[in-house]
């Protein structure tokens, strides 16, 4: 279960007119299956590490759950994990789990859907988060995130190729944070593991994202109870349609003292 996340190889530096022979240390990305209570609900490209977190995480942001406990997580559901080689997970519920529909490929919940589709359907299962249950997460706090996660990036130091996902705390802490060549893995896995310590709905935390904010970040950021949602890069429409539906928070486009707050609609209803 050791599997790299990422290796070296030896390329060509060019530099000044002139290339040398040098090592660079590349991220490793391979297909992961997630299967709920038997059915192939997804596969995934991602960084090898965390794969319990990452099922379990994708389960509960698609709302697969429906709210059934998860009574294990494991490799592989029939046969040796390692003729798999460990790129297969199994989420149990011991069928209290609605019958899941397969979701194919690696396609965003967003995809073929129009904006007023993509948040209605996430609010016929999700309601509107209760402020009164949310941890106030100052905005110029917020907005530090991306120098506090930063030094704690070990793959993304090494390899240049990796997003980050983090949860934290009020006073700016860092709860966990999960890397992983894709956005959307590494919110999973963080949203996993606080699913796994039984730490969901999320509502004293923030979750920063190092990307943009998709509609897919804040759905699950939603999903998981995360009040505000910090993010890089700005969101797109969607998302910020989405993030005001649900009474998030979302500050995007984050430049040391510099930043923008998408949601709520006006600065004052901020928390």
């Amino acid at each position: 279960m050791g599997k790299r996340r990422s290796v070296t190889v030896l390329v060509n530096r060019v530099e000044g007119g002139t290339s040398r022979r040098i090592p660079d240390e590349l991220a490793v990305e391979e297909p992961l299956e997630i299967h709920l209570d038997g059915v192939t609900v997804s596969t995934t490209m991602r960084t090898p590490g965390n794969d319990y977190e990452l099922a379990v995480g994708f389960c509960h942001g698609d709302g697969l759950l429906g709210g059934a406990p998860v009574l294990g997580v494991r490799y592989c559901a029939a046969g040796s994990a390692v003729d798999t080689e460990f790129n297969v997970v199994t989420v149990e519920t011991g069928g209290r789990a609605p019958v899941p529909t397969p979701r194919l490929g690696t396609t965003s919940s967003s995809c073929g859907l129009c904006g007023s589709t993509a948040i209605s359907e996430l609010t016929d299962r999700l309601v509107p988060l209760d402020p009164d249950r949310l941890a106030p997460i100052a905005l110029a706090l917020a907005a530090s995130m991306p120098d506090r996660v930063l030094g704690a990036q070990g793959l993304f130091g090494s390899t240049g190729a990796v997003h980050a996902a983090a949860a934290f705390t009020p006073d700016g802490s860092v709860v966990h944070l999960r890397e992983d060549v894709g956005r959307h893995n590494a919110v999973d896995k963080v949203v996993g593991r606080l699913l796994l310590d039984h730490r969901l709905p999320a509502n004293e935390l923030g979750l920063f994202v190092s990307g943009r904010a998709s509609f897919e970040m804040v759905q699950k950021a939603w999903a998981a109870g995360f009040g505000t949602l910090v993010a890089v890069s700005a969101p797109t429409e969607l998302a910020v349609q989405t993030a005001r539906a649900a009474g998030m928070t979302l500050v995007g486009f984050v430049r040391r003292d510099r930043y923008n707050v998408y949601a709520p609609e006006r600065l004052s209803e901020a928390r």
